[in-house]
Order: C-alpha cells, then sequence, then structure tokens
C-alpha cells in the first residue's frame, strides 16, 4: 500500500492537479431513475457457467429478485436460497450488443455490501471477447471489493506474448457500505483508476507497450455481485443474506473535441 501511495503523490508532482483536468462530454448514461431495467442497455448473464472461471457459487439469474430498479437505483440483490443445485443467486449485467466504447471516463456510483464471501465488481471487456477469447480480449476492472477489507482494487488483464497479464493497484476505503464514485480515465496513452476522483493507479498503454492493443479496440460495461470465489473465499453462517449492491447510475463522458466547446 505504502507503494501505491507513494506513486500516486508522484505521479502529481509530476503531472500537477490542473494537468489532470480533463474536458468531457457525457455520451451516454443509465440514471436507473425509470420502474425497469432498461433492456437497451442491459443484457444478463444467467446460470453458473462452471464458476465464471473463479470457482464462484452463485447461479445468476434475470429475476427482479436478483436485479430491479428502485428509488433511483439498481439494485443487485444475493442470496442464499437453493435454485437449480445452487444455494446463492445474484444477477449480473453487461451492455454487450448494446453499448460500447472506446476511450472515456466511465464512472458509477455504488454502494457496495460488505461481508464475507461477498465479491462486487463494475468492470469491462473487450467486445471481441467472443472471437478472441480471454485475456486477448482485455479486460478493465475499475473497482471490485472482497468480504469486509477496506480496499478497493483497479486492475487491467490482457494477454503479453501469449500469457496472461496483470497491472493494478488498490485505495483504502473505510466506509465503502456508503457512496462513492469509481472510475477510470482511458485514452491512447494511460488507465487512470480514481475512487470519488482521487487517482490512485495508473497503467500505461501508449504505442502498445507491453502488447496492450486489446485497449485500443471497443470495451463494454458489466456490474455483478459474485458469491465466493479464489479471491474472496465463501461465505461463512454468520454471514447475511440477501445483501445488494446500491448502483445510483453508471455514466460515459469521451473528451470534447473542438466544435463541442
Amino acid at each position: 500500500m505504502k507503494k501505491i501511495i507513494l506513486a500516486s503523490l508522484l505521479m502529481h508532482l509530476i503531472f500537477p492537479f490542473g494537468m489532470l483536468a480533463q474536458s468531457w462530454k457525457l455520451v451516454w448514461s443509465d440514471e436507473f431513475n425509470g420502474k425497469r431495467i432498461n433492456r437497451k442497455n442491459w443484457v444478463f448473464d444467467t446460470g453458473t457457467n462452471d464458476g465464471w472461471g473463479n470457482d464462484e457459487l452463485e447461479y445468476y439469474t434475470s429475476r427482479r429478485e436478483n436485479a430491479t430498479v428502485k428509488n433511483g437505483n439498481l439494485l443487485i440483490i444475493a442470496k442464499r436460497e437453493e435454485y437449480d443445485s445452487n444455494d446463492y443467486t445474484s444477477a449480473r449485467l453487461k451492455t454487450l450488443g448494446l453499448q460500447r466504447w472506446t476511450y472515456g471516463k466511465i464512472e458509477a456510483r455504488i454502494k457496495l455490501p460488505a461481508q464475507q464471501g461477498l465479491w462486487p465488481a463494475f468492470w469491462m471487456l473487450g467486445e471481441n471477447i467472443k472471437t478472441a477469447g480471454f485475456p486477448y480480449c482485455g479486460e478493465i476492472d475499475v473497482m471490485e471489493s472482497v468480504n469486509t477489507d477496506t480496499g478497493i482494487y483497479g486492475t487491467m488483464h490482457w494477454s503479453n506474448r501469449n500469457r496472461l497479464a496483470n497491472n493494478g493497484g488498490s485505495i483504502t476505503v473505510k466506509n465503502k457500505n456508503e457512496y462513492h464514485v469509481y472510475s477510470v480515465e482511458w485514452d491512447s496513452n494511460f488507465i487512470k483508476w480514481s475512487v470519488d476522483d482521487t487517482i490512485y493507479w495508473e497503467g500505461v498503454v501508449k504505442d502498445n507497450i507491453n502488447q496492450t492493443q486489446a485497449f485500443h479496440k471497443p470495451f463494454f460495461i458489466l456490474l455483478n455481485l459474485a458469491v465466493g470465489g479464489e479471491w474472496p473465499g465463501n461465505p461463512t453462517p454468520q454471514s447475511n443474506f440477501p445483501d445488494t449492491m446500491f448502483v445510483d447510475y453508471v455514466r460515459v463522458y469521451q473528451m470534447k473535441k473542438a466544435k463541442d466547446n
């Protein structure tokens, strides 16, 4: 953690705060102000998919019991219940085939659950995942959180010489069960992660360094609340269900062009 904090401080010394400011134009958002999930923006992943590559325990459904809109929020609800031979249900939504972007500021205001066995995430995958596969498509984890850990994690994954490559960092958020804005600023040179406008990590993609060409192609957004898995471990009998990930909004901005100013 000390290395991460030091890196952030050095970055601001090199790039003063005024230079970090960008001129952004809102190009898409879902404010979740309706009565139902907007199916022009979101589709569902369903099933177990053999643990989604992480030994997860949940069965993802498209039921209102697991994903709904209420009081201006998207609610993703993890439940302990028997469902198709599984002990937990939850939801995983994505914009694949509906909304996609190359570069921009991608952010969401989220209130997170925080107990053993829960793994909420706000992330992105390369749109070509069906043809290229993972990790060749690239992945940008805008926000991941596990258990009662106070850390918020931001990571990029890709293929470097046909091997899985990772780069990322974390920041401490002691009250993550309150609303915070999680975002990345992504352009042809860098991906920068922030919480509440505090940048804490930066990845370099300029000139496809380390074979990062995946990050110069369209990506789509995902929101999900996983139960169990290799990283958080399993829930305990003391883990309280149902528990909910509240998403106030998701917004995408892109750099203003001269004619927009």
